[in-house]
Formats: C-alpha cells, structure tokens, sequence
C-alpha cells in the first residue's frame, strides 16, 4: 500500500490559525484531527504570538507530523495588516523548523487548483471539497477547512515530487 506520511496543513491567522492533519498511505489520505488555534485577546502582541506558538507546538507534540505546509501570505493593501499576518505565519513556520521538518509553502490559489480544481475557488467550494476528499470530518471552521485543503495540497505536490524523482532516478539508471 506504500508508505504512510503525516501532514500537518496550517493557515495562518494572528487571530485564529487553522490546522489540519492527515495522513497519507500511498494515494489514500485521511483525517487524523483538524482546530483553531485562538490567540489571547489581549493587545500585547508577543503575548498573542506566544500564544499561538503554545498552542501549535502542542498540536506537533500530539500528532507528531513527518511534514508541514503553510499558506504563503500576499500583500494586501493594508500594509499593517499584511505585517501583523506575517508575523503569524513567522510562528507558523517556526514551529515546524523547531521540530527539524521540511516546510511546504503554497500560494492560495494553488492550494484552490489542487482541491477544488480552479484557482478562485470561494470559502465554500473548498470546505465542500474537504468534506468530499475526507468523508465524516467535523470541521472545527473555515480557517481548519482551509488548513485541511493546505494538507492534501501538499500531499498531492509531495506525491508528485516523489513520482518524477523516482522516474528521473529510473531513466538515469
């Protein structure tokens, strides 16, 4: 059946930051668990990004994935905005770091292409389409439906990776 890797998808959020992981078994993936995590509501930003790092650093501690990915972030008009969600994203690609795992980054509309099949894909196209990949997931939200599609981005671009190095390995030999 092939072997089994672990993907946690994170989209971040200085306020909420979904996850999602699955598992994936050869072209099979699965739910394992999807969440929020909810910075405290205080003004104090290092107290808000500490928060955020507890909490996902927890979830790692409990899932224990072989591999993550994270939403690329694009600069919006409002520039504060766009520097306070990079900041967020900064914790939500720490976290992997510390735990010594490669990191997958995608832009948002690549995460819509692989799950939903078109780029400009809304809100509710993609939360239909994890639902449909995933049968029976609760969804904690939007944020951890957007994580989950991060997860089966990745996996379905990891899966790639590994057919055409295997095929460049193969015609080589």
């Amino acid at each position: 059946m092939g072997l089994q890797m672990r993907v946690l998808g994170i989209d971040p959020g200085l306020r909420n930051m979904g996850w999602g992981v699955i598992d994936v078994t050869g072209s099979r993936i699965s739910h394992v668990a999807n969440g929020v995590c909810t910075s405290l509501g205080t003004d104090d930003l290092g107290v808000r990004l500490a928060s955020l790092h507890a909490q996902l650093t927890q979830i790692f501690t409990t899932y224990r994935p072989d591999t993550a990915a994270v939403e690329q972030t694009f600069v919006n008009k409002d520039g504060a905005g766009t520097l306070k969600l990079g900041q967020a994203r900064g914790i939500a690609m720490l976290v992997p770091a510390q735990a010594g795992l490669s990191i997958g980054e995608y832009y948002p509309n690549a995460i819509k292409k692989a799950v939903v099949g078109v780029g400009h894909a809304d809100k509710r196209q993609i939360d239909h389409m994890v639902r449909l990949q995933l049968p029976g997931v609760n969804l904690a939200g939007p944020d951890a439906a957007d994580a989950l599609a991060i997860a089966i981005c990745h996996a379905h671009h990891s899966q790639s990776a590994g057919k055409l190095s295997a095929a460049l390995a193969k015609a080589s030999a």
